[in-house]
């Protein structure tokens, strides 16, 4: 096969791509921006929606969007978002020539077998030589599988605007070459090295002349045609082959380990007889004085044409490692849902009234992450997760104060007041949301220090878009079926292979791998399968398997999305019950999940003993004490438990009611600094002699009086370890009602996710720039008429002209209602070029329609440094 037919049955689609316009039908374009010229705006809006740095701020036109999308940093971060194809593709044109004809690119993905065919440094297309079609390098697989996505991965880079140009001249973006090509100190990432015209630039003709001569070509006239030679003998196969035949196997040794990179290679002042020996021939050629290299040319002839060992056109299959009917998967995914809601009730619970200090470098002690742990009864990672899971849905917050503690913010009252379902939802998209990871908690920073829970540092800018993409992949299996994870992971490495590798590659990986066990723990899966509340929450298919680019671009409302997730969860969930079931063993069992009101008097009334599908709550004397601090009766009581036991009050239960209520308030403690008083001083006198009280420094005011030396918190809590029952007292001598729901902060705001780089573009904002950037381009490209003084403006250089000529040229463009070129400086100095239709010319202003703002302006016309008409095929 011919490369002009090679080229007839692998041709790029055109016109799916920037500057993708057919062969034949337009000219050429000469550069990037002519390219995005040529294109339509919908490859301008595609171009945009995946750079969208190149959106901040807005480009004036294209030729500054073109010059913004070769900027360095611009195209390491596009370069970074390539799956792997695109990225071996962009890599394989980097030891291109410069322009590319497609054909050669196929050849460097797919190889040329056993003979010649084009590579760097070889002949044009339509020289009658073939590139191969795989079958002698026994890969035909791996050349179908390049010869069919190769299309799509130019269009990619096409897209991107990282190549442009038709399929006979690709050519990669200068600066993208730059960061691909070979250096001695950074080798290509396809391991090849420099050409033999680049190694070969500082040497000497003499030392040339001795290259070709060893490698048995005849001598020539000057270096430039000494190199020609070299490089001609390296990219024919026969020759080649030829040379290669008569090298000793240590030499043939040496190229083993070199062909495949890195290309370099140190040697002594006096080398091994087979390093000299490939030395002498240009095999391997010096770039300093203790280190050879490899030349492209033969690297490229020991691999057969190809310019990476293995290419990966396919991306790794996601397959099942589980299947579990729907039903299975959604009611175990409902299950960790109603135990994420109520460890989550149960944590901030325990922080009604004041939870632990901030560290003064913020974040929580270790000790209380621990204690946390100990009393959700989960490991200390896990702790973490619940913790950062409330901060980051605003639910928990430090509250500001001088002596600062985290505590319940006022949005955990209103979350407590929504449906379990729409609870769920909530926390469920904020956890999509974030950038705070709870899985780098212990871990240590850049500067040694140890990353504390809800501290500073834990925001990793790839979470989101990470979890999004596990769980988009998740959604490619069918319903029920829960992904291999390895082979996730696999897929997820394609999807991003990330050229700098290292710490951010392991980063990614660690959180797909914190994604998988976080979405379990919250129920956004069930079984290792994604439930059917997730795909709603996530915008994906319910009924059959997501593409794997279902997350790109997807237009459903978050708040939409929410409360479709809702909908789903909500017959999944148990339904909430009324009613108790008393035990004569001083315990009570709720039979499921409680409504709001009896939950709260029940957790104020009994502490929990155990939890699952049925909770069991427990009566002691100091639970039934902290009913009655909070106001209750013992009536009240009585009559409570009566109205929501389905079972009698068994009489060890009422008996512990009324004996506490006997005792409760016959101590009063007071604020002094504190004191006790109580109508019966044989009490007090009981107390006084009691060692236990030694520490609270009491001492006797009053036959019914105490004073203590302790603060009246401390001394409440001293006298009820000893057995007693005291209930504090206001300075009027009123009882003191204590609520466990007291204490929040100030309204706080949920922590903002810190992204990396701009957020994506939405459709309205895309369509706009897209107008403006074409309106600015249409100024800056219109064709103006040649200005009658002699001397022509330069390059962005603002029209001038005198007040008359001003005057007179906008009053006779609004008299035949053609459009004229403005220079114009705004009220802040900024100069501009602008088209404008003029339709008003009075009071010293110029009403008309500007073609660069898309939209009817006034302009004042001392501020318009000068005017030119249009060319007449311009004018309209």
């Amino acid at each position: 096969m011919g490369i002009g037919e090679l080229d007839r049955e692998a041709h790029v689609p055109e016109g799916t791509g920037v500057g993708g316009a057919a062969a034949g039908t337009v000219a050429a374009p000469r550069t990037l921006a002519e390219a995005l010229r040529a294109g339509g705006d919908e490859a301008l809006a595609a171009l945009l929606r995946a750079r969208p740095d190149l959106l901040s701020p807005v480009p004036n036109d294209l030729t500054q969007l073109a010059t913004r999308a070769g900027t360095r940093g611009s195209v390491i971060r596009a370069l970074e978002r390539l799956d792997r194809f695109a990225l071996q593709t962009a890599e394989a044109l980097a030891v291109a020539p410069d322009p590319c004809p497609y054909p050669v690119l196929l050849a460097l993905l797919t190889g040329d077998g056993d003979h010649g065919g084009p590579g760097p440094g070889g002949d044009s297309p339509g020289d009658g030589d073939s590139p191969g079609d795989g079958s002698r390098s026994g890969r035909p697989e791996v050349v179908e599988a390049v010869m069919s996505a190769l299309p799509r991965a130019v269009g990619v880079l096409r897209e991107q605007a990282l190549v442009w140009g038709d399929d006979q001249r690709l050519r990669l973006v200068r600066t993208a070459r730059e960061l691909l090509a070979p250096t001695p100190q950074h080798p290509s990432p396809t391991g090849l090295g420099p050409s033999v015209a680049e190694a070969t630039a500082g040497m000497s003709p003499g030392r040339l002349q001795e290259i070709i001569a060893a490698a048995g070509l005849p001598p020539t006239h000057d270096p430039v045609s000494a190199v020609a030679a070299l490089s001609g003998l390296f990219t024919d196969r026969t020759r080649m082959a030829a040379l290669l035949d008569t090298a000793p196997p240590d030499a043939l040794a040496v190229l083993d380990r070199l062909v495949w990179g890195p290309p370099y290679g140190e040697v002594t002042a006096d080398p091994a007889p087979p390093v000299r020996w490939l030395r002498d021939r240009g095999l391997l050629l010096p770039v300093s004085t203790r280190t050879v290299v490899l030349p492209r040319e033969a690297a490229l002839h020991l691999r057969g044409g190809r310019a990476h060992r293995t290419p990966e056109p396919r991306a790794p299959e996601v397959v099942a490692a589980r299947d579990y009917r729907p039903q299975v998967v959604d009611n175990a995914a409902a299950g960790q849902a109603y135990t994420a809601l109520a460890t989550v009730e149960e944590l901030l619970k325990s922080w009604d009234q004041g939870g632990p200090p901030v560290l003064r470098a913020g974040g929580l002690a270790v000790r209380d992450l621990k204690r946390t742990a100990a009393q959700l009864d989960v490991p200390e990672q896990t702790a973490a997760f619940w913790l950062e899971l409330v901060h980051g849905a605003g639910l928990l917050a430090s509250d500001g104060e001088a002596d600062e503690r985290y505590a319940p913010t006022p949005a955990y009252d209103d979350w407590l007041d929504l449906p379990p379902a729409e609870r769920w939802s909530l926390l469920a998209g904020s956890w999509l949301a974030a950038t705070r990871t709870a899985g780098v908690v212990g871990t240590q920073d850049g500067k040694g220090r140890t990353l504390a829970a809800l501290g500073p540092g834990l925001d990793r800018a790839q979470a989101p878009e990470v979890r999004r993409r596990v769980l988009a992949l998740q959604a490619t299996l069918p319903p029920g079926a829960a992904a291999d994870r390895e082979a996730l992971l696999a897929r997820l490495r394609w999807d991003r292979p990330l050229r700098s590798g290292g710490t951010l590659a392991e980063l990614r990986e660690q959180l797909a791998v914190w994604t998988l066990d976080e979405a379990e723990l919250l129920g956004v899966t069930g079984r290792g399968a994604l439930a059917s509340p997730a795909r709603a929450l996530l915008n994906l298919p319910l009924a059959e398997a997501a593409p794997a680019d279902a997350l790109e671009g997807h237009d459903c409302e978050p708040s939409v999305a929410a409360s479709r997730a809702a909908t789903l969860l909500a017959p999944l969930l148990p339904e909430a019950v009324d009613h108790v079931l008393l035990q004569a063993d001083l315990t009570a069992v709720a039979p499921g999940p409680l409504r709001r009101p009896l939950a709260d008097a029940l957790s104020v009334l009994a502490d929990v003993e155990s939890k699952g599908g049925a909770t069991v709550y427990r009566f002691t004397p100091a639970s039934v004490r902290r009913a009655l601090d909070a106001g209750r009766t013992a009536s009240d009581l009585h009559a409570f438990l009566a109205a929501h036991a389905r079972t009698p009050v068994p009489q060890p239960l009422a008996y512990l009611i009324d004996d506490v209520a006997r005792k409760h308030g016959h101590l009063r403690v007071g604020a002094a600094s504190a004191y006790v008083r109580c109508d019966d001083d044989t009490v007090l006198g009981e107390i006084l002699a009691d060692r236990r009280a030694a520490p609270l420094g009491l001492r006797r005011l009053a036959p019914t009086v105490l004073a203590a030396q302790a603060d009246p918190a401390g001394l409440l809590e001293g006298l009820r370890a000893m057995g007693y029952a005291p209930a504090a007292e206001s300075a009027e001598g009123d009882v003191l009602i204590t609520r466990a729901d007291a204490y929040r902060t100030p309204p706080r705001t949920a922590p903002a996710p810190v992204l990396e780089g701009p957020p994506l573009p939405d459709g309205t904002l895309l369509k706009a720039a897209v107008r403006a950037i074409r309106a600015g381009d249409r100024a800056a490209t219109a064709v103006r008429k040649e200005p009658s003084s002699p001397s022509p403006l330069a390059a962005g250089e603002l029209p001038r002209t005198s007040p008359a000529e001003t005057l007179a040229t906008v009053q006779a463009a609004a008299l035949t209602g053609s459009a004229v070129w403005i220079g114009y400086v705004n009220a802040e100095g900024g100069a501009s070029q602008r088209v404008i239709a003029p339709v008003r010319v009075e009071g010293g202003f110029v009403t008309g329609y500007d073609h660069t703002a898309d939209e009817v302006r006034t302009y004042p016309l001392h501020r318009i440094t000068g005017v030119a008409e249009l060319a007449d095929e311009d004018g309209a």
